[in-house]
């Protein structure tokens, strides 16, 4: 059972104004909801900045919800950085009003408009999957620096350089994909998978993205569409769907299953990481790494020739 927003805040008074005396000293604790964000906080502060992400490998930010000891960290922190765009569904009214008792902000929601993904399905809604492109994520890492810089000014200098050298890996693993995903011939280029978090990619690099699911995994996968699926896969001799880390892969197995009925062969091409990265102390588990698996991944699965460990030979043999 889950306590009520003003309940939520009520418990955790205490903490959520207790006054910020160590703000500019070194190091001040970071709360980040999702890995992706940990990952720049991380990059960025060094060892200035005491990280925590709430969300670990496997978990899908759409339908989490807050524990006690999240909301007891989050009234502490120095700062708090989420996605917004409503990744974060269940913890969006939470945050919303933590946001007038401490320094809360929304990193993803730096993107200029004209720049984000609408979905039939997502009325009044920006897809929120911003990190699946460097240069789209590059706002956002933007904005953690400045508020970073913000809360611990003394340091100010240390997260300014940090910051280009961490987008510089970026822009690399952008340039890298690019390059592998241009190898897939064009009739390929439709990528399958659970939800739909790949738009930003699809634009990015020329591919057709068709999800199960929408952009949140809270949406329902009908039969409908999943028969749409099927018949697309068959008439078009799409060969390879992917499952993703963070959500479930029952419905990519109901599609393989679909197709066979249909007497069209697919494989699983491989597993991506979507909403989530891999297990800490990976190379998967930073932001470039799970992007670097993940166009490998695609571009091998689709017909390209690219390099089995990745960009740097980095990826693991599992990859």
């Amino acid at each position: 059972m889950f306590l009520t927003r003003r309940a939520l805040l009520t418990a955790t008074a205490a903490a959520a104004f207790a006054p910020h005396a160590a703000l500019a000293q070194s190091p001040i604790s970071v709360i980040a909801t999702t890995g992706m964000i940990a990952d720049a906080a991380t990059a960025i502060a060094g060892d200035k900045a005491d990280v925590r992400a709430l969300m670990g490998p496997g978990v899908d930010p759409h339908g989490y919800r807050q524990t006690r000891s999240d909301i007891a960290a989050m009234a502490r922190a120095d700062v708090v950085l989420w996605n917004g765009l409503y990744l974060e569904a269940q913890l969006e009214d939470f945050l919303t009003e933590l946001a007038s008792r401490t320094r809360v902000v929304a990193v993803a929601e730096a993107a200029p408009a004209d720049k984000l993904l609408r979905h039939v399905d997502y009325e009044g809604r920006a897809d929120p999957h911003l990190w699946m492109v460097p240069g789209l994520w590059r706002f956002a890492v933007e904005r953690v620096r400045d508020t970073l810089i913000e809360a611990a000014p003394d340091h100010a200098d240390t997260f300014a350089a940090n910051a280009e050298a961490y987008l510089a890996e970026l822009d690399a693993v952008g340039t890298y994909a690019a390059d592998i995903l241009s190898r897939v011939p064009q009739e390929a280029r439709v990528l399958v998978t659970a939800h739909d978090a790949f738009g930003y990619f699809g634009r990015e690099y020329g591919f057709e993205v068709e999800g199960i699911q929408g952009i949140s995994t809270e949406s329902e996968a009908g039969l409908q569409r999943i028969g749409e699926l099927v018949g697309m896969l068959a008439a078009r001799k799409i060969g390879a769907v992917f499952v993703e880390s963070s959500v479930s892969d029952r419905n990519i197995r109901a599609l393989i299953e679909g197709a066979r009925a249909r007497g069209h062969e697919v494989t699983i091409g491989g597993e991506l990481f979507s909403d989530a990265m891999g297990a800490p102390g990976t190379y998967e588990g930073t932001l470039v790494g799970m992007l670097d698996h993940n166009a490998t991944t695609i571009a091998r699965a689709l017909g390209a020739d690219a390099p089995a460990r990745g960009m740097a030979g980095r990826l693991s043999a599992e990859s």
